[in-house]
């Protein structure tokens, strides 16, 4: 049974690095700003709701002009795109490097139930901005380099299922942003993060 736990040469890892998300590259002072707006984005996005702030707040709480803010993300939806990738890539580096049982070093078992631990608490954080993300048009979550990230994860550490691709996908669905949205107010996060976890199991 192939795992994902043979260290950073190992052929699985390898395969998950080219669809990792890549930082921009930029000056020091540019990346110091960036990361200042994106902080600023998220705990606003947090607090009032994606639709509740404005850029105009954003630029401040970042200590940053509008016009800087505006060249570099364009607009809402361009800061709530470059906020997600900054968290996916911090998600991604710890599958890929980080301790066991998220990073190598645990057993598949171990490996997806940190993995649906650690995504629900991204997107938990994230929830609105990640459904705008995923609904942006039809489909549009299945194009994401990140979605193309994820499954390939989950579906390594599915290797004794019947059909690691199709059992990737189901478990994926059941942590779409809309899914879980509709579900919260319903069953509570308690509820959710037990049913996913179940479900990981059962597809193994």
């Amino acid at each position: 049974m192939a795992k994902d736990d043979a260290g950073p040469q190992s052929a699985s890892v390898r395969s998950l690095e080219l669809l990792m998300t890549r930082p921009p590259k930029e000056r020091a002072d540019a990346s110091r700003n960036r990361a200042a707006v994106l902080d600023a984005a998220a705990r606003l996005f947090a607090e009032h709701g994606v639709e509740g702030v404005s850029m105009d707040q954003v630029a401040a709480a970042a200590g940053v002009g509008k016009g800087t803010l505006f060249r570099r993300f364009g607009d809402k939806a361009g800061l709530a795109v470059a906020l997600l990738d900054a968290r996916e890539r911090m998600l991604q580096e710890g599958i890929l490097h980080g301790p066991p049982p998220l990073g190598p070093g645990a057993e598949p078992a171990a490996r997806l139930a940190a993995f649906v631990g650690a995504y629900l608490d991204y997107l938990l954080e994230h929830l609105a901005v990640i459904r705008m993300s995923e609904s942006s048009s039809p489909g549009a979550r299945y194009r994401l380099g990140a979605y193309r990230f994820w499954h390939r994860h989950v579906a390594i550490l599915l290797d004794g299922a019947p059909d690691p691709d199709h059992a990737a996908h189901a478990l994926l669905a059941a942590l779409s942003a809309v899914h879980v949205t509709a579900l919260l107010p319903e069953l509570g996060e308690r509820r959710i993060r037990e049913g996913v976890l179940h479900l990981a199991r059962v597809l193994r």
